[in-house]
Protein backbone atom coordinates (compact mmCIF):
# COMPACT_ATOMS: atom_id res chain seq x y z
CA UNK A 1 0.00 0.00 0.00
CA UNK A 2 1.21 3.77 -0.86
CA UNK A 3 1.77 6.05 1.46
CA UNK A 4 -0.89 9.01 1.83
CA UNK A 5 0.82 11.84 0.89
CA UNK A 6 0.66 15.71 1.26
CA UNK A 7 2.75 18.31 -0.76
CA UNK A 8 3.62 21.37 1.14
CA UNK A 9 4.46 23.83 -1.66
CA UNK A 10 3.15 27.32 -2.08
CA UNK A 11 4.36 27.26 -6.14
CA UNK A 12 0.79 26.67 -8.16
CA UNK A 13 3.09 24.98 -10.96
CA UNK A 14 5.67 22.88 -9.16
CA UNK A 15 2.87 21.58 -7.31
CA UNK A 16 0.45 20.92 -9.52
CA UNK A 17 3.70 19.35 -11.40
CA UNK A 18 4.17 17.36 -8.37
CA UNK A 19 0.04 16.29 -7.97
CA UNK A 20 -0.34 14.96 -11.77
CA UNK A 21 2.86 12.83 -11.31
CA UNK A 22 1.93 11.08 -7.75
CA UNK A 23 -1.91 10.61 -8.75
CA UNK A 24 -0.76 8.80 -11.89
CA UNK A 25 1.49 6.73 -9.83
CA UNK A 26 -1.47 5.56 -7.65
CA UNK A 27 -0.46 7.83 -4.33
CA UNK A 28 -3.54 8.92 -2.53
CA UNK A 29 -3.39 12.96 -2.08
CA UNK A 30 -4.35 15.39 0.43
CA UNK A 31 -5.11 18.94 -1.09
CA UNK A 32 -1.86 20.97 -1.46
CA UNK A 33 -0.90 23.24 1.25
CA UNK A 34 1.43 26.39 0.45
CA UNK A 35 1.37 27.75 4.44
CA UNK A 36 2.86 25.97 7.77
CA UNK A 37 -0.77 26.63 9.26
CA UNK A 38 -2.37 25.12 6.02
CA UNK A 39 -0.20 21.85 6.50
CA UNK A 40 -1.17 21.75 10.29
CA UNK A 41 -4.61 21.49 9.59
CA UNK A 42 -5.20 19.33 6.92
CA UNK A 43 -2.35 16.56 9.63
CA UNK A 44 -4.69 17.28 12.24
CA UNK A 45 -7.85 16.63 10.44
CA UNK A 46 -6.45 12.84 8.82
CA UNK A 47 -3.67 10.47 8.66
CA UNK A 48 -0.95 11.50 6.91
CA UNK A 49 2.15 8.93 6.03
CA UNK A 50 4.59 11.25 4.18
CA UNK A 51 5.06 15.35 3.45
CA UNK A 52 6.78 16.78 0.65
CA UNK A 53 8.01 19.96 1.79
CA UNK A 54 9.69 22.70 0.55
CA UNK A 55 11.95 24.97 2.47
CA UNK A 56 10.71 28.37 1.78
CA UNK A 57 6.27 28.70 1.92
CA UNK A 58 4.28 31.43 2.06
CA UNK A 59 3.96 33.23 5.66
CA UNK A 60 6.24 33.59 8.56
CA UNK A 61 7.11 30.15 9.39
CA UNK A 62 9.25 27.87 6.70
CA UNK A 63 9.64 24.00 6.38
CA UNK A 64 11.91 23.70 8.82
CA UNK A 65 9.54 24.83 11.15
CA UNK A 66 7.08 22.28 9.97
CA UNK A 67 9.75 19.48 9.71
CA UNK A 68 10.42 20.02 13.68
CA UNK A 69 5.92 19.28 14.17
CA UNK A 70 6.63 16.25 11.77
CA UNK A 71 9.44 14.89 13.90
CA UNK A 72 7.35 15.20 16.78
CA UNK A 73 4.40 13.33 15.54
CA UNK A 74 6.73 11.09 13.75
CA UNK A 75 5.89 11.32 9.80
CA UNK A 76 8.53 11.12 7.34
CA UNK A 77 9.68 14.09 4.93
CA UNK A 78 11.15 14.91 1.89
CA UNK A 79 12.56 18.24 1.37
CA UNK A 80 11.99 20.06 -1.82
CA UNK A 81 14.67 23.32 -2.26
CA UNK A 82 16.79 25.02 -4.92
CA UNK A 83 18.60 26.72 -1.81
CA UNK A 84 22.28 26.36 -1.42
CA UNK A 85 22.82 28.34 1.03
CA UNK A 86 25.33 26.91 3.83
CA UNK A 87 23.23 28.25 6.71
CA UNK A 88 19.50 26.83 5.36
CA UNK A 89 21.65 23.45 4.69
CA UNK A 90 22.72 22.73 8.13
CA UNK A 91 19.62 24.17 10.06
CA UNK A 92 17.51 21.52 7.35
CA UNK A 93 20.33 18.35 7.82
CA UNK A 94 19.68 19.04 11.88
CA UNK A 95 16.01 17.91 11.19
CA UNK A 96 16.84 14.96 9.74
CA UNK A 97 14.89 14.59 6.74
CA UNK A 98 14.21 11.09 4.48
CA UNK A 99 15.42 12.84 1.78
CA UNK A 100 16.48 16.09 0.11
CA UNK A 101 15.17 17.15 -3.97
CA UNK A 102 17.25 19.46 -5.25
CA UNK A 103 14.80 21.46 -8.21
CA UNK A 104 14.11 20.61 -10.89
CA UNK A 105 14.36 17.02 -10.24
CA UNK A 106 13.42 14.09 -12.40
CA UNK A 107 10.24 12.27 -12.04
CA UNK A 108 12.58 8.86 -11.68
CA UNK A 109 13.92 10.86 -9.01
CA UNK A 110 11.28 11.68 -6.96
CA UNK A 111 10.02 8.01 -6.91
CA UNK A 112 13.11 6.44 -5.70
CA UNK A 113 12.74 9.05 -3.10
CA UNK A 114 9.67 8.30 -2.13
CA UNK A 115 9.87 4.55 -2.11
CA UNK A 116 13.46 5.12 0.58
CA UNK A 117 11.64 7.00 2.74
CA UNK A 118 8.51 5.16 3.11
CA UNK A 119 10.36 2.18 3.60
CA UNK A 120 13.12 3.99 5.81
CA UNK A 121 10.26 5.43 8.04
CA UNK A 122 8.71 1.30 8.05
CA UNK A 123 12.09 0.52 9.70
CA UNK A 124 12.76 3.25 11.96
CA UNK A 125 9.47 2.11 13.57
CA UNK A 126 10.18 -1.35 13.72
CA UNK A 127 13.72 -0.76 15.44
CA UNK A 128 12.02 1.48 17.56
CA UNK A 129 9.14 -1.01 18.54
CA UNK A 130 11.46 -4.02 18.78
CA UNK A 131 10.79 -6.39 21.53
CA UNK A 132 13.05 -9.42 20.40
CA UNK A 133 15.16 -11.01 22.95
CA UNK A 134 18.85 -11.19 22.22
CA UNK A 135 19.82 -13.55 19.77
CA UNK A 136 16.75 -13.85 18.09
CA UNK A 137 15.72 -12.49 14.78
CA UNK A 138 14.55 -9.14 15.07
CA UNK A 139 11.44 -7.41 13.52
CA UNK A 140 13.46 -4.99 11.48
CA UNK A 141 15.70 -8.02 9.54
CA UNK A 142 12.66 -9.63 9.22
CA UNK A 143 10.96 -6.49 7.50
CA UNK A 144 14.24 -6.46 5.13
CA UNK A 145 13.32 -10.14 3.88
CA UNK A 146 9.76 -9.19 3.16
CA UNK A 147 10.70 -5.98 1.29
CA UNK A 148 12.08 -8.06 -0.94
CA UNK A 149 16.30 -8.32 0.11
CA UNK A 150 16.25 -11.90 0.43
CA UNK A 151 20.19 -11.50 1.63
CA UNK A 152 20.38 -11.08 5.89
CA UNK A 153 20.69 -14.59 6.16
CA UNK A 154 23.69 -14.87 3.68
CA UNK A 155 25.19 -11.46 5.33
CA UNK A 156 25.00 -12.89 8.85
CA UNK A 157 26.63 -16.00 7.77
CA UNK A 158 29.37 -13.88 6.10
CA UNK A 159 29.85 -11.97 9.28
CA UNK A 160 30.12 -14.98 11.56
CA UNK A 161 32.40 -16.87 8.84
CA UNK A 162 35.80 -17.38 10.56
CA UNK A 163 37.00 -17.11 6.55
CA UNK A 164 37.82 -13.78 5.73
CA UNK A 165 34.97 -11.57 7.59
CA UNK A 166 33.96 -8.40 6.17
CA UNK A 167 32.39 -6.67 8.74
CA UNK A 168 33.26 -7.38 12.01
CA UNK A 169 31.79 -6.91 15.60
CA UNK A 170 28.31 -6.62 17.69
CA UNK A 171 28.37 -3.46 19.11
CA UNK A 172 25.18 -1.63 18.64
CA UNK A 173 26.55 0.75 15.84
CA UNK A 174 27.55 -1.89 14.22
CA UNK A 175 24.52 -4.17 14.34
CA UNK A 176 22.98 -0.72 12.35
CA UNK A 177 25.91 -0.04 10.42
CA UNK A 178 25.02 -3.87 8.80
CA UNK A 179 21.49 -3.51 8.81
CA UNK A 180 21.61 -0.43 6.85
CA UNK A 181 24.42 -2.21 4.43
CA UNK A 182 21.67 -4.80 3.39
CA UNK A 183 18.96 -2.46 3.00
CA UNK A 184 21.14 -0.27 0.66
CA UNK A 185 22.14 -3.48 -1.52
CA UNK A 186 18.68 -4.28 -2.04
CA UNK A 187 18.31 -1.28 -4.66
CA UNK A 188 20.31 0.33 -7.31
CA UNK A 189 20.33 3.92 -5.79
CA UNK A 190 23.22 5.52 -4.75
CA UNK A 191 25.14 5.65 -1.52
CA UNK A 192 27.30 8.21 0.07
CA UNK A 193 29.20 6.32 2.57
CA UNK A 194 30.78 8.75 5.20
CA UNK A 195 33.51 8.53 7.95
CA UNK A 196 36.67 9.21 9.23
CA UNK A 197 39.89 8.00 7.80
CA UNK A 198 40.61 4.13 8.35
CA UNK A 199 37.26 3.34 9.15
CA UNK A 200 36.75 0.94 6.36
CA UNK A 201 34.59 2.75 3.78
CA UNK A 202 36.00 0.51 0.92
CA UNK A 203 34.63 -2.38 2.92
CA UNK A 204 31.42 -1.28 2.97
CA UNK A 205 31.09 -0.51 -0.56
CA UNK A 206 32.54 -3.75 -1.12
CA UNK A 207 29.89 -5.93 1.32
CA UNK A 208 27.14 -3.93 -0.67
CA UNK A 209 27.89 -4.79 -4.17
CA UNK A 210 28.23 -8.28 -2.97
CA UNK A 211 24.62 -8.42 -1.22
CA UNK A 212 23.18 -6.61 -4.41
CA UNK A 213 21.99 -8.51 -7.62
CA UNK A 214 25.24 -7.50 -9.34
CA UNK A 215 28.01 -9.22 -7.09
CA UNK A 216 28.83 -11.05 -10.64
CA UNK A 217 29.48 -8.08 -12.35
CA UNK A 218 32.61 -5.62 -11.87
CA UNK A 219 33.19 -3.72 -8.96
CA UNK A 220 35.61 -0.85 -10.11
CA UNK A 221 37.56 1.43 -6.93
CA UNK A 222 38.79 4.80 -8.34
CA UNK A 223 40.51 6.80 -6.05
CA UNK A 224 39.26 10.57 -6.84
CA UNK A 225 41.97 12.47 -4.36
CA UNK A 226 44.83 9.66 -6.19
CA UNK A 227 44.36 10.77 -10.01
CA UNK A 228 46.42 13.61 -12.31
CA UNK A 229 44.17 16.56 -12.16
CA UNK A 230 44.46 16.64 -15.98
CA UNK A 231 43.78 13.19 -16.57
CA UNK A 232 40.88 12.80 -14.63
CA UNK A 233 38.04 12.70 -17.67
CA UNK A 234 40.06 10.28 -19.70
CA UNK A 235 40.20 8.05 -16.18
CA UNK A 236 36.49 8.49 -15.69
CA UNK A 237 35.06 8.26 -18.92
CA UNK A 238 37.84 7.39 -21.57
CA UNK A 239 39.08 8.33 -24.54
CA UNK A 240 38.91 7.59 -28.08
CA UNK A 241 41.79 7.11 -30.53
CA UNK A 242 43.78 9.88 -31.64
CA UNK A 243 41.23 12.14 -29.28
CA UNK A 244 44.80 14.04 -28.20
CA UNK A 245 48.59 13.55 -28.78
CA UNK A 246 49.25 10.24 -27.41
CA UNK A 247 46.19 8.62 -27.41
CA UNK A 248 47.57 5.52 -29.85
CA UNK A 249 44.26 3.21 -28.97
CA UNK A 250 41.05 3.65 -27.88
CA UNK A 251 40.61 3.25 -23.74
CA UNK A 252 37.55 3.04 -22.34
CA UNK A 253 36.83 4.76 -19.08
CA UNK A 254 36.68 3.46 -15.27
CA UNK A 255 32.58 3.61 -15.50
CA UNK A 256 32.28 1.80 -18.84
CA UNK A 257 34.51 -0.96 -17.33
CA UNK A 258 31.90 -1.21 -14.24
CA UNK A 259 29.22 -1.09 -16.92
CA UNK A 260 26.69 -3.67 -15.20
CA UNK A 261 28.44 -3.75 -12.14
CA UNK A 262 29.24 -1.23 -9.08
CA UNK A 263 31.73 2.10 -9.19
CA UNK A 264 33.06 2.88 -5.92
CA UNK A 265 34.69 6.75 -5.92
CA UNK A 266 36.61 7.13 -2.88
CA UNK A 267 37.46 10.11 -2.02
CA UNK A 268 34.80 11.54 -3.89
CA UNK A 269 34.88 15.36 -2.49
CA UNK A 270 38.49 15.41 -4.52
CA UNK A 271 36.39 15.35 -7.74
CA UNK A 272 37.46 18.87 -10.00
CA UNK A 273 34.17 21.06 -9.70
CA UNK A 274 34.80 21.22 -13.51
CA UNK A 275 34.30 17.10 -14.24
CA UNK A 276 31.31 17.31 -11.97
CA UNK A 277 28.26 18.19 -14.42
CA UNK A 278 29.87 15.47 -16.34
CA UNK A 279 29.56 12.99 -13.38
CA UNK A 280 25.86 14.18 -12.84
CA UNK A 281 25.21 13.27 -16.15
CA UNK A 282 26.01 9.48 -15.12
CA UNK A 283 24.03 9.78 -12.11
CA UNK A 284 20.94 11.29 -14.23
CA UNK A 285 20.74 9.93 -17.54
CA UNK A 286 23.67 6.96 -17.53
CA UNK A 287 25.68 8.33 -20.35
CA UNK A 288 29.10 9.04 -20.50
CA UNK A 289 31.14 11.06 -23.17
CA UNK A 290 34.55 9.79 -23.85
CA UNK A 291 37.15 12.03 -25.00
CA UNK A 292 36.79 12.65 -28.57
CA UNK A 293 33.41 10.46 -28.99
CA UNK A 294 30.11 10.35 -28.74
CA UNK A 295 27.69 9.54 -25.40
CA UNK A 296 27.39 6.04 -24.41
CA UNK A 297 25.06 4.37 -22.30
CA UNK A 298 26.53 2.69 -19.50
CA UNK A 299 24.35 0.68 -16.48
CA UNK A 300 26.23 1.44 -13.27
CA UNK A 301 25.64 1.26 -9.59
CA UNK A 302 27.28 4.01 -7.74
CA UNK A 303 28.70 4.39 -4.37
CA UNK A 304 30.85 7.43 -3.16
CA UNK A 305 32.80 7.95 0.03
CA UNK A 306 34.35 10.79 1.66
CA UNK A 307 35.81 12.37 4.93
CA UNK A 308 35.49 15.57 4.02
CA UNK A 309 32.30 17.91 5.14
CA UNK A 310 30.53 18.14 1.61
CA UNK A 311 28.40 21.26 2.68
CA UNK A 312 31.68 23.17 3.18
CA UNK A 313 32.76 22.41 -0.09
CA UNK A 314 29.10 22.95 -1.36
CA UNK A 315 29.08 26.94 0.60
CA UNK A 316 32.63 27.44 -0.85
CA UNK A 317 31.57 26.32 -4.34
CA UNK A 318 34.02 23.71 -4.59
CA UNK A 319 31.18 20.60 -4.91
CA UNK A 320 27.66 20.70 -6.97
CA UNK A 321 24.90 20.79 -4.39
CA UNK A 322 22.94 18.88 -7.15
CA UNK A 323 25.41 16.15 -7.30
CA UNK A 324 25.66 16.34 -3.12
CA UNK A 325 22.15 15.18 -3.55
CA UNK A 326 22.10 12.53 -5.86
CA UNK A 327 24.89 10.83 -4.66
CA UNK A 328 23.59 10.70 -0.85
CA UNK A 329 20.18 9.37 -1.78
CA UNK A 330 20.80 6.69 0.97
CA UNK A 331 23.56 7.91 2.86
CA UNK A 332 25.48 5.43 5.36
CA UNK A 333 27.80 7.09 8.31
CA UNK A 334 30.16 4.50 9.40
CA UNK A 335 31.60 4.94 13.37
CA UNK A 336 34.75 5.82 14.64
CA UNK A 337 36.49 3.20 16.56
CA UNK A 338 36.57 4.76 19.52
CA UNK A 339 32.92 4.69 19.26
CA UNK A 340 32.59 1.10 19.27
CA UNK A 341 35.38 -0.17 21.60
CA UNK A 342 33.55 -3.55 22.52
CA UNK A 343 34.52 -4.42 18.91
CA UNK A 344 37.98 -4.48 19.19
CA UNK A 345 38.37 -7.73 20.54
CA UNK A 346 37.22 -9.60 17.62
CA UNK A 347 38.36 -7.32 15.18
CA UNK A 348 42.37 -7.50 17.38
CA UNK A 349 41.41 -11.46 16.96
CA UNK A 350 40.67 -11.40 13.11
CA UNK A 351 43.98 -9.34 12.55
CA UNK A 352 45.49 -11.77 15.12
CA UNK A 353 45.18 -14.72 13.45
CA UNK A 354 45.20 -12.93 9.44
CA UNK A 355 48.39 -12.41 9.69
CA UNK A 356 49.55 -15.05 11.76
CA UNK A 357 48.37 -17.40 8.97
CA UNK A 358 50.32 -14.76 6.72
CA UNK A 359 53.42 -15.05 8.30
CA UNK A 360 53.11 -18.55 9.50
CA UNK A 361 53.53 -17.24 13.10
CA UNK A 362 50.57 -18.87 15.03
CA UNK A 363 49.37 -17.51 18.36
CA UNK A 364 45.89 -18.61 20.20
CA UNK A 365 45.11 -15.63 22.63
CA UNK A 366 45.65 -11.88 23.20
CA UNK A 367 46.08 -11.24 26.83
CA UNK A 368 43.64 -9.68 29.23
CA UNK A 369 46.25 -6.44 29.56
CA UNK A 370 46.64 -6.15 26.06
CA UNK A 371 42.88 -6.11 25.48
CA UNK A 372 42.33 -3.48 28.34
CA UNK A 373 45.55 -1.83 26.81
CA UNK A 374 44.16 -1.74 23.43
CA UNK A 375 40.54 -0.18 24.57
CA UNK A 376 42.33 2.65 26.12
CA UNK A 377 43.52 3.88 23.09
CA UNK A 378 41.85 6.92 21.23
CA UNK A 379 42.61 5.14 17.32
CA UNK A 380 42.99 8.55 15.55
CA UNK A 381 43.64 6.23 12.57
CA UNK A 382 40.86 4.08 13.19
CA UNK A 383 41.08 0.16 12.06
CA UNK A 384 43.94 0.44 10.00
CA UNK A 385 45.43 1.61 12.72
CA UNK A 386 44.76 -1.20 14.75
CA UNK A 387 45.24 -3.75 11.91
CA UNK A 388 48.74 -2.28 11.83
CA UNK A 389 49.20 -2.44 15.60
CA UNK A 390 48.15 -6.03 15.66
CA UNK A 391 50.36 -6.90 12.59
CA UNK A 392 53.63 -5.29 14.53
CA UNK A 393 52.40 -6.60 17.99
CA UNK A 394 52.56 -10.09 16.40
CA UNK A 395 56.47 -9.93 15.12
CA UNK A 396 57.37 -8.74 18.57
CA UNK A 397 55.31 -11.23 20.30
CA UNK A 398 56.94 -14.35 21.53
CA UNK A 399 54.76 -17.86 22.57
CA UNK A 400 51.12 -18.66 21.61
CA UNK A 401 49.49 -15.50 23.54
CA UNK A 402 49.98 -11.80 22.41
CA UNK A 403 51.30 -10.88 25.99
CA UNK A 404 51.45 -7.00 24.88
CA UNK A 405 50.43 -4.60 22.25
CA UNK A 406 52.67 -1.77 20.46
CA UNK A 407 50.67 1.37 20.39
CA UNK A 408 52.40 4.48 19.19
CA UNK A 409 54.08 5.87 22.32
CA UNK A 410 54.41 9.69 20.57
CA UNK A 411 50.64 9.30 19.90
CA UNK A 412 49.32 9.11 23.35
CA UNK A 413 45.11 10.28 23.35
CA UNK A 414 46.28 13.47 24.75
CA UNK A 415 49.10 14.33 22.66
CA UNK A 416 49.51 17.38 22.45
CA UNK A 417 48.44 19.16 18.99
CA UNK A 418 51.49 19.69 16.52
CA UNK A 419 52.25 22.69 14.74
CA UNK A 420 49.90 24.21 12.36
CA UNK A 421 47.15 22.18 14.01
CA UNK A 422 43.34 23.19 15.34
CA UNK A 423 42.30 21.35 18.47
CA UNK A 424 39.49 22.87 18.38
CA UNK A 425 38.60 21.70 14.65
CA UNK A 426 35.96 19.03 15.74
CA UNK A 427 35.11 18.00 12.01
CA UNK A 428 36.09 15.15 9.86
CA UNK A 429 38.58 17.27 8.01
CA UNK A 430 39.81 18.44 11.25
CA UNK A 431 40.08 15.25 12.65
CA UNK A 432 42.37 14.08 9.50
CA UNK A 433 43.98 17.21 9.66
CA UNK A 434 45.41 16.84 12.95
CA UNK A 435 46.35 12.98 12.82
CA UNK A 436 48.51 13.69 9.54
CA UNK A 437 50.54 16.60 11.23
CA UNK A 438 51.10 14.28 13.83
CA UNK A 439 52.27 11.43 12.17
CA UNK A 440 54.76 13.55 9.92
CA UNK A 441 56.08 15.26 13.44
CA UNK A 442 56.46 11.60 14.36
CA UNK A 443 58.62 11.02 10.93
CA UNK A 444 60.35 13.77 11.42
CA UNK A 445 57.95 14.75 8.43
CA UNK A 446 59.72 12.34 5.91
CA UNK A 447 57.04 11.03 3.10
CA UNK A 448 58.21 8.82 1.40
CA UNK A 449 60.15 5.26 2.38
CA UNK A 450 59.25 2.15 5.08
CA UNK A 451 59.54 4.72 8.08
CA UNK A 452 57.91 7.49 6.38
CA UNK A 453 54.54 8.71 7.18
CA UNK A 454 52.67 7.45 4.29
CA UNK A 455 53.86 3.71 5.20
CA UNK A 456 52.58 4.44 8.99
CA UNK A 457 49.42 5.55 7.74
CA UNK A 458 48.86 2.43 5.09
CA UNK A 459 48.19 4.58 2.21
CA UNK A 460 50.01 5.66 -1.35
CA UNK A 461 52.56 8.43 -0.56
CA UNK A 462 50.37 10.05 -3.63
CA UNK A 463 47.46 9.56 -1.63
CA UNK A 464 49.02 11.20 1.09
CA UNK A 465 50.36 14.53 -0.44
CA UNK A 466 46.83 15.26 -2.00
CA UNK A 467 45.44 14.66 1.03
CA UNK A 468 47.96 17.21 2.65
CA UNK A 469 47.45 19.88 -0.88
CA UNK A 470 43.84 19.15 0.25
CA UNK A 471 44.07 20.20 3.73
CA UNK A 472 46.47 23.15 3.21
CA UNK A 473 49.61 21.08 5.20
CA UNK A 474 53.08 22.24 4.49
CA UNK A 475 56.25 21.65 6.83
CA UNK A 476 57.00 24.18 9.42
CA UNK A 477 60.00 26.68 8.63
Amino acid sequence: MKPRVLIVEDVFIEAHSLERTLLAEGYPLYPVADTVEEALAVIQRVPVDLVLLDIHLKGDRTGIHLAHILNEKNIAFIYLSANSNRAVLEEAKLTRPYGFLVKPFRKKDLLIALDIAAYLHRYKHLRQSETSRPGEPSKAAESIRSAGTERQGEHSRSLRSPIAPVIIGNSPAITTLMEQTTIAAGSNVSVLILGETGTGKELVAREIHRLSDRRDKPFIVVNCGGMVPTLVEAELFGHEKGAFTGAQTRRPGKFELADGGTIFLDEIGELPIEMQPKFLRVLQEGEVEPIGGSLKHVDVRVLAATNRNLEAEIANNRFRLDLYYRLSVFPILIPPLRNRRQDIPLLAMHFMKRFGQETGKLMTDISAAAIQHLQGYSWPGNIRELENVIHRSLLNSQGPVMESVSLPSTLPASSPTPPGGNPEDLSIAGNERNHILKVLDRCGWKVAGKDGAAAVLNIKVSTLTSRMKKLGITRPK
